[in-house]
């Protein structure tokens, strides 16, 4: 990895922490801390990397895709009930779509990067009637924030013919984010 990487980041995982941070401790709405996240991944001008081969482009990665997918879907929802932006609105939800498959391949790149190791996967329990028995989290166990979800049937597939993943619903490690609306 070079130094300009390196530098780049160091610059990130700085960011979520303090984003992290500025969330639990009540100082930023989930809608504000996601978009701080898209504006920084933005300013940032790293597009994603094509091949994941360390924790830290695979985590970025992640961001990067999630973060999008987040905000074209706070986008979707502001132009939901205004019948003259129906094809923006489509738009904005294929969007939301791609990203989040993106999302989940990276996610099968960076567990398999990691061997299938030192990480837990289990559904989770949620507020949603939409996602209860759909999301799933994935913890790496081995670094700090490091807290995965999706409802991709091939990844769940993948994380059971590897082990990975618990049966039963499971509190989440970071339930009052996941279950608060944006």
């Amino acid at each position: 990895m070079s130094d300009v990487q390196r530098e780049v980041f160091k610059r990130f995982f700085d960011n979520r922490s303090e984003l992290i941070s500025s969330y639990e401790a009540g100082d930023i709405t989930k809608k504000e801390f996601l978009e701080h996240n898209y504006h920084f991944v933005r300013r940032l001008q790293l597009r994603p990397f094509v091949r994941i081969t360390c924790f830290e482009k695979g985590l970025y990665n992640y961001q990067y895709y999630n973060g999008l997918a987040k905000y074209y879907r706070i986008m979707a929802k502001e132009l939901k009930t205004n019948k003259n932006y129906k094809r923006n609105y489509n738009q904005y939800i294929n969007k939301v779509n791609h990203y989040y498959d993106e999302k989940d391949k990276t996610v099968l790149d960076l567990i398999s990067l990691l061997d299938f190791k030192d990480m837990d996967a289990y559904y989770i329990e949620m507020e949603s009637k939409g996602l209860d028995n759909k999301l799933y989290e994935i913890v790496l166990n081995n670094y700090k924030e490091a807290i995965l979800h999706s409802k991709s049937p091939t990844l769940l597939k993948t994380l059971k013919e590897n082990g990975v993943f618990k049966e039963g619903k499971h509190q989440s490690k970071i339930a009052e984010y996941i279950n608060e609306r944006y």
